[in-house]
């Protein structure tokens, strides 16, 4: 014990010299810069000497990562070599697991939105919901990669998940762990309208939306003469794939912008040349689930008035995250928030979300109901909005919903899309003659 604790004393104390001489600042902040590691170092030593059971020194140190990044914001955290691992898998390859996105909100795991046919949305799990239990070990109070960790697995092998939602008792789900596809685009022509989902944002997600919009031009006999592109519980991804399906649509022009804590690191992205639709009409589903690069390209196009919103505003997430590997990845990584993008139109999202044109619920709201949805807004320490906006409450008046007959079965937000969609078709080709 002796020998370990000396060794890690020595490793804090090179680590803090290393620091103290690098920081910028006066010599008075390198110095309180020491102090602290010092702490840190006393601290630790004194843990591992004097606490009641034994303790491992890298769990520790670990936790003490996890813990001062947790203290930032809901996005940046900590990859251990194995989560980073899982990470890039996440974005390159499959994996086995449930199929969705969660984030800690309140000491609760809670589902910010199931990914498209995997088993968390086939079993009907909801944005909201809240995972308080795997296997019946309780997980309240978990980081999201602990949590991860528990409901990932081998594919074919059983999990359940203890569910709570709003005032329900809580309930068991027991689902069969999956392999959780790349494929990130789907499409189909349905009541003759071309119709196109996105459910995530990895590195082939450009590369599928044009192969996708090939196909729909082969079943369709020809070009298309308008879309529908469902971005609705899209959690987001990586940004360059957002900028990539954005340009697909533009004719050139500004797509996003993302500025760091230093103005001269702005940095601009435009389109290339060429929509890809030439012009067609283009209509945007988005809901309270639809984040990150899902509110870029929803955004970029709204902005540049190529595209009109459908549904309900969406989840506020505008902030970049960087994945800045450690020691080439064998000390895991770091991702870490490092800057916040702003729509065509200067707009930072941060926080506020995206309100659609036309707002639709998917299901029929009373006037006088609260609707019980978890956003960007609510998450422990997240970002403020940067021009000091704040989310809009939502006005349950000025949202249409479902006739009381309505199938429930039924997509009432997609079905109004299309007719929305058929009548600006309709005012195009009358245009045009």
């Amino acid at each position: 014990m002796r020998i370990n604790i000396l060794a890690s004393v020595s490793a804090l104390a090179l680590g803090a010299f290393a620091l103290a001489v690098s920081a910028e600042g006066s010599q008075e902040d390198r110095t309180e810069t020491f102090r602290q590691l010092e702490l840190f170092g006393d601290v630790l030593t004194r843990i591992e000497a004097d606490y009641v059971s034994d303790t491992e020194q890298a769990a520790l140190i670990e936790a003490a990562i996890e813990g001062m990044l947790d203290s930032l914001d809901p996005h940046s955290s900590y990859h251990n070599p194995e989560s980073y691992q899982d990470l890039q898998v996440t974005t390159r390859g499959e994996y086995g697991g449930l199929g969705m996105e969660v984030v800690s909100r309140d000491d609760y795991i809670t589902v910010v939105s199931p990914i498209s046919d995997t088993p968390a949305e086939r079993a009907g799990l909801r944005t909201n919901d809240r995972i308080i239990a795997v296997d019946g070990e309780d997980i309240r109070g978990a980081s999201v990669t602990d949590a991860v960790e528990l409901m990932r697995g081998a594919v074919g092998d059983p999990v359940t998940i203890t569910i709570s939602r709003g005032d329900d008792v809580p309930f068991d789900v027991t689902l069969v762990r999956d392999t959780i596809p790349l494929r990130t685009v789907v499409s189909r022509i349905e009541e003759g309208l071309p119709y196109l989902r996105i459910s995530g944002f990895n590195e082939r997600t450009t590369e599928m939306l044009l192969e996708q919009l090939v196909e729909l031009e082969q079943e369709n006999g020809g070009p298309l003469s308008g879309l529908i592109l469902d971005l609705r519980f899209n959690p987001g991804g990586l940004l360059d794939q957002a900028i990539g399906v954005t340009d697909a649509f533009l004719d050139g022009g500004e797509v996003v912008s993302t500025r760091t804590r230093d103005p001269r690191d702005t940095q601009r992205y435009n389109a290339r040349p060429g929509d890809r639709l030439d012009g067609a009409p283009l209509v945007i589903l988005i809901n309270e689930g639809s984040a990150s690069a899902a509110e870029i390209v929803a955004g970029a196009l709204q902005d540049r008035e190529r595209a009109q919103l459908v549904g309900m505003t969406s989840f506020g997430k505008g902030s970049v995250q960087t994945i800045i590997p450690l020691r080439g990845g064998r000390d895991g990584a770091l991702r870490l928030t490092t800057g916040r993008y702003y729509t065509p139109a200067g707009r930072s999202i941060q926080a506020t979300g995206i309100i659609p044109d036309i707002q639709i619920s998917s299901f029929t709201i009373e006037v006088e109901e609260e609707l019980d949805i978890s956003t960007e807004a609510d998450l422990n320490g997240a970002l403020e909005n940067e021009s000091g906006a704040e989310r809009v409450e939502q006005d349950v008046a000025a949202v249409e919903h479902p006739p009381e007959d309505w199938d429930e079965t039924e997509d009432y937000q997609l079905h109004r899309a299309r007719e929305i969609l058929r009548a600006s078709m309709e005012r195009q080709q009358a245009a045009l003659q």
